[in-house]
């Protein structure tokens, strides 16, 4: 099973559409996760038709109808991994903790809000991945998001994907 993991892509205001790369992998993935912060509908409605399957939440920059679409915290069990989706985890300073205590059921947390690329692994074994975001990279040097894949019931492939640098 082949996943793309993306987060706070803020459309229209951070970027008019998401990056050519990111509809060809949300084109081939089994499963599309989002993290939040979409900021408009359209891009839900797009993905949806675009894509086999989307797994989202809204963020804080996401309004009622966002809202009134998608979770605060997604979950979902993919051939057997148990994944959960929320757009805020906190401060990095003891996250892998709070996310052991608040998704004990859980093989691997998506989260995004900090446009900051994440990938550890917490004390319980918790897999705790942020793509960063394909469009607004803030203070990152790049616009990021991530590949994975499920075998036998483990995630595995995780790759950090940079983009070309681009103008709005």
């Amino acid at each position: 099973m082949r996943l793309l993991l993306i987060a706070d892509t803020h459309l229209p205001k951070r970027a008019r559409a998401l990056p050519g790369e990111v509809w060809d992998q949300a084109e081939a993935a089994d499963v599309v996760v989002h993290a939040g912060d979409w900021v408009e509908v359209a891009l839900l409605d797009e993905l949806e038709a675009r894509s086999r399957r989307v797994i989202g939440v809204y963020g804080n920059n996401d309004g009622p109808d966002l809202r009134a679409r998608l979770p605060e915290v997604a979950t979902a069990e993919l051939d057997g991994v148990r994944l959960a989706v929320v757009h805020e985890t906190g401060a990095a300073k003891g996250r892998e903790q709070r996310c052991d205590r608040a998704f004990p059921d859980t093989d691997v947390l998506v989260f995004g809000h900090s446009h900051i690329p994440w990938d550890t692994v917490t004390p319980n074994g918790l897999r705790l991945l942020n793509p960063g975001s394909p469009t607004d990279r803030r203070r990152q040097p790049d616009h990021t998001y991530l590949t994975a894949r499920i075998e036998a019931g483990k995630l595995t492939g995780v790759e950090l994907h940079a983009l070309p640098h681009r103008e709005r």
